[in-house]
């Protein structure tokens, strides 16, 4: 089946945000925790921005490099750049400095616009500043800046994933992006007073998502104050503060914010009428449970960074009998087709997911040989020239004629919502001394954290067959050390382990289950330097799965007498009501350690990021161990950070004072 809607040419993206200045010159545009900026003033601003980029070089055909800790002026910096006629590019502040500046020299942009301090040395941040006052307006605005500037030139260059060894540059022309912002536009019935709070990191496609197609409906984008990531209690806050009624989320992030909305009791905020989740196959049951329970509504999402962002929206009811939460019918401007062997295939039958239609890149930046390969000419449209896109994910239409995702033709993953070829961090990881094979996968449990088996070069390093060894400390540092200089935190195998071969299935593929199942194993005797009344229970809650919204339960959550003094070094004693002693704090933190990370062997010095701990994690800790401690009350990830182990958790908690806030925020 092919599903397609809408032809012909679509309005550029700076036609879109004119008529919207037009129409709406004094509603907001922008919103952030310290200004509001309306369209007039927001399209001012970026007006002399664009002549601030063409005085220094910035001419059709080239890029503008953006690198801002502060989304909203990353937001004013891609108006700027299409006004000059150029394309942007973003530049993410989490990537190692080595990631960095390969993108820098990859992307050769004419002009770097930032001020973190990931931003190149040329960076600048030109006149005059959000807020300040800007040119009046000459009514020359927009096309005037914009000369030479037609649908088939660059509009952003952004980077995904790749299995040679080196992101791949996706060139987006300005044509697709302005019917991609008119077609969400349009899906999600955007209206003048819609708010989309802005959350994705800044060098993610979504980013695209969050801000163009608002624009293109006369809404506002709200920004955070930084880059930051929000904890859930922190988007909750976030979100009914700024009256938001759209946002989007990656599946991990909105099942541990639906996970904290049903421990807190709390119902999604008034103004928030849709949630928009995608990038991870979705469980049914999560999805059902929001929708019985949740009043802000879920729109199912699929699509790459190579079409544009989004190519498929779900946005029904899913039925009590669904195996599977639909990808739902494609956006105007979208061709979907489901092919087997290169040919379309009949409804109800399984293939592999092709895209089509104007909204596909121009291709890879650079990259002839990659383009060619994924963007191929379809010998099925009646347009002449039409490419589709070989995405290499296999699904197929149901009898409603809505998509389905079933799977991968290859060994790509999804970890956290970023795509991921495992071959480039198996290859990375072999060539560390002494690893002569690796294999790498996301966690069976959660699918936010990688996993990753060596096997030593040298035979007499292994251990005994059938066994797998969780590598800790330097052997540990030793492989992680290099990935982090290359790779971007999600790509970072966080849980590593040596086996003495990699086994293999009846396929003749490795046995990725088998491998799971030697790293559980028996558990082992609890380390030496844990007294024997804090060990806990033997075996500590499995870790939720990704498609769970149920609380964890309380159970370990608090010490017993008898732990918290053994912790404190006496034999007697109790800990302070409400846990709040050093002891009872100590207790309950190394409790939720154990019960999120999975880990029933884990001390008080044992660090949360070293034995398979991120973002989404932490967020999990830090919402259980407000539920366990009131000293908790005011604690944020950042604190995390600072005090990774829960020795060091605890002693924060345990500065609290009577009225104040944890140490470590």
């Amino acid at each position: 089946m092919t599903a397609a809607t809408g032809s012909g040419q679509g309005l550029d993206v700076l036609d879109l945000w004119e008529r919207s200045v037009r129409a709406h010159p004094a509603r907001p545009a922008l919103v952030t925790p310290h200004r509001v900026l309306a369209y007039a003033e927001a399209d001012r601003l970026t007006d002399a921005w664009a002549d601030s980029l063409a005085e220094r070089g910035a001419a059709p055909g080239r890029l503008v490099g953006l690198a801002f800790g502060d989304p909203a002026r990353t937001v004013l910096g891609m108006l700027a750049a299409l006004k000059a006629g150029v394309g942007f590019t973003v530049l993410d502040d989490r990537l190692p400095a080595a990631a960095r500046a390969a993108l820098v020299r990859r992307t050769a942009a004419a002009v770097w616009l930032g001020d973190g301090d990931h931003a190149p040395e040329a960076a600048y941040v030109p006149d005059p500043a959000p807020g300040a006052p800007g040119p009046a307006d000459d009514g020359t605005a927009g096309t005037r800046l914009r000369a030479g500037a037609g649908g088939s030139d660059v509009a952003y260059v952004l980077f995904t994933s790749g299995s040679t060894g080196q992101p791949k540059g996706t060139v987006v022309e300005r044509d697709a992006l302005g019917r991609f912002a008119t077609a969400v536009a349009e899906r999600l019935a955007l209206t003048p007073d819609d708010r989309w709070l802005q959350v994705a990191s800044l060098g993610f496609d979504v980013l695209i998502e969050e801000v163009f197609p608002a624009f293109a409906a006369g809404a506002a984008v709200v920004c955070r104050e930084d880059t930051r990531a929000l904890d859930a209690e922190e988007l909750h806050v976030a979100m009914a503060r700024s009256r938001t009624t759209v946002v989007e989320l990656s599946t991990q992030y909105w099942l541990e914010y639906a996970r904290w909305l049903e421990t807190a009791g709390a119902t999604t905020p008034q103004a928030l009428r849709t949630v928009v989740v995608g990038g991870e196959r979705m469980d049914p049951r999560p999805y059902r449970d929001w929708q019985d329970r949740q009043p802000a509504a879920l729109a199912h999402v699929y699509g790459l960074t190579e079409c544009t962002v989004s190519s498929t929206f779900y946005t029904g009811r899913l039925p009590a009998d669904a195996g599977e939460v639909p990808l739902g019918t494609p956006l105007r401007d979208v061709e979907i087709t489901v092919r087997r062997d290169g040919r379309p295939v009949p409804d109800g039958e399984t293939g592999e997911i092709h895209i089509g239609g104007p909204l596909l890149a121009r291709g890879f930046l650079d990259d002839d040989a990659a383009t060619a390969r994924r963007f191929v000419p379809d010998p099925y449209a009646t347009a002449p020239g039409a490419r589709v896109y070989v995405t290499g994910d296999l699904g197929r239409f149901d009898a409603d004629g809505q998509l389905v995702f079933l799977g991968r033709t290859d060994d790509q993953i999804k970890i956290r919502g970023h795509r991921l070829e495992p071959a480039r961090v198996e290859r990375a990881l072999c060539e560390a001394a002494g690893v002569g094979q690796a294999v790498v996968f996301p966690d069976p449990a959660t699918g936010t954290v990688l996993w990753a088996f060596t096997v030593p070069a040298d035979p007499a390093a292994a251990p005994l067959p059938g066994e797998a060894v969780r590598l800790t400390g330097a052997d540990r540092d030793a492989l992680v050390a290099p990935l982090e200089a290359q790779l971007p935190d999600w790509a970072v195998p966080r849980v590593l382990h040596r086996v003495a071969v990699l086994p293999k299935n009846p396929h003749g593929k490795i046995d990725k289950k088998l491998l799971a199942a030697w790293a559980s194993g028996p558990t082992p005797a609890p380390p030496a330097h844990i007294p024997a009344e804090a060990q806990g229970p033997a075996h500590a809650p499995a870790p939720a799965t990704a498609g769970t919204t149920q609380a964890a339960p309380p159970a370990q959550a608090s010490a017993t007498p008898a732990q918290a003094a053994a912790l404190q070094g006496s034999g007697a004693g109790a800990p302070a009501p409400d846990g709040a002693g050093p002891g009872g704090a100590l207790g309950i933190t190394l409790g939720l350690f154990r019960e999120v990370l999975g880990d029933p062997r884990l001390g008080p010095d044992d660090n949360f990021f070293d034995h398979g701990g991120q973002s989404l994690l932490a967020m999990r800790l830090l919402a259980r161990l407000r539920e366990s401690h009131s000293g908790a009350a005011g604690l944020r990830a950042s604190a995390l950070f600072a005090s990774p182990t829960p020795r060091q958790l605890a002693a924060a908690l345990t500065a609290t004072s009577p009225g104040g806030t944890p140490a470590g925020r």
